[in-house]
């Protein structure tokens, strides 16, 4: 089963090659991040599969040889990654830019969906922190390298965040003045858990319009992409009462990994991206490539400043 909602998009086929090309993908050992990154290896490229797990990564990536990287016989490298500690997420980065002098496209997939209120050592909920947190830690580590390559005469340099539609369901008026702010627990309120994650994929939409904001004024050629991947069944049915029951369901309404992945793949890789620039430039994108509209909260500049203004007081206080 593939889902009601099959697209024609063939990767494959319908994107350029992509030798030459280095990418990394976060999250990439399993769901739309190990699609994400099959997808961007067999067009040619040099994919690095980040992800916390070292025996899981590692197994991802031998998964994908097995499976075969042709027709562009692109390669696939592990990257150890942890956003759960941002100082794992900078030294990760650190470590990517000793291997590599170049980096075309950064996409950010890694997350939590829906996890149990928890405060880090750092005094930031885990949802936050590995949506959003560590991920802000981990791009703007990487962006000397990534503007380094946008510099380069033929360059074409992406950076692609996977957000969720769920993030114009948070309430507002919304705030991130401080880690209070960061740290809304939604206690007693019903779906707490999913109004955590939706708050901060509205953080994640928010970084993805104020980075671009900021390469514009400096006239850095990069462009910034969120995606929403779509309702993609990558395997929560197990923590369902009925596992078996909702998993056949899944497989019929919902996207497989695959194709999950088709966005992002499009976003990172799509001639027409190069091609209209201004088109996708702080665009939002739904399934399957499709220019989307965001919450007008997500665009607010005023709000995204703010964010950003906070996030990098909080990355200086604990001396990042």
């Amino acid at each position: 089963m593939v889902g009601l909602f099959a697209s024609g998009f063939d990767p494959v086929k319908d994107l350029p090659p992509l030798t030459g090309k280095v990418m990394l993908v976060t999250g990439g050992n399993t769901g739309v991040g190990y699609a994400t990154v099959k997808h961007l290896a067999r067009c040619g490229a040099k994919v690095y599969l980040a992800a916390r797990n070292e025996i899981k990564g590692k197994n991802a990536v031998a998964r994908l040889e097995a499976e075969g990287l042709g027709p562009g016989n692109g390669s696939v490298v592990f990257l150890k990654l942890d956003l759960s500690h941002p100082r794992q997420a900078k030294d990760a980065a650190v470590e990517f830019m000793a291997l590599e002098d170049r980096l075309d496209v950064l996409v950010n997939n890694a997350g939590a969906m829906v996890v149990n209120y928890a405060i880090t050592h750092d005094g930031i909920q885990d949802s936050v922190m590995i949506n959003y947190i560590s991920p802000f830690v981990f791009t703007t580590t990487l962006l000397p390298l990534l503007i380094r390559t946008a510099k380069q005469s033929g360059s074409d340099v992406r950076i692609v965040n996977v957000s969720s539609d769920g993030h114009r369901y948070v309430q507002t008026p919304v705030h991130f003045r401080n880690l209070d702010d960061f740290n809304l627990e939604f206690k007693g309120k019903i779906l707490s858990r999913l109004r955590r994650y939706f708050l901060s994929k509205l953080a994640f939409m928010l970084f993805s319009a104020e980075l671009q904001r900021r390469l514009n004024a400096d006239d850095i050629p990069i462009t910034v992409i969120a995606v929403h991947p779509g309702a993609v069944n990558a395997g929560w049915s197990a923590h369902t009462p009925f596992p078996k029951l909702v998993a056949w369901l899944a497989s019929w309404i919902m996207l497989h990994p695959d194709q999950g992945a088709y966005t992002s793949t499009i976003a990172a890789a799509s001639k027409d991206v190069i091609e209209n620039p201004e088109k996708y430039k702080n665009a939002y994108l739904i399934p399957f490539g499709q220019l989307g509209t965001p919450s007008a909260t997500s665009q607010d500049p005023e709000l995204a400043a703010e964010l950003w203004n906070t996030t990098e007081g909080f990355v200086a206080s604990i001396s990042l």
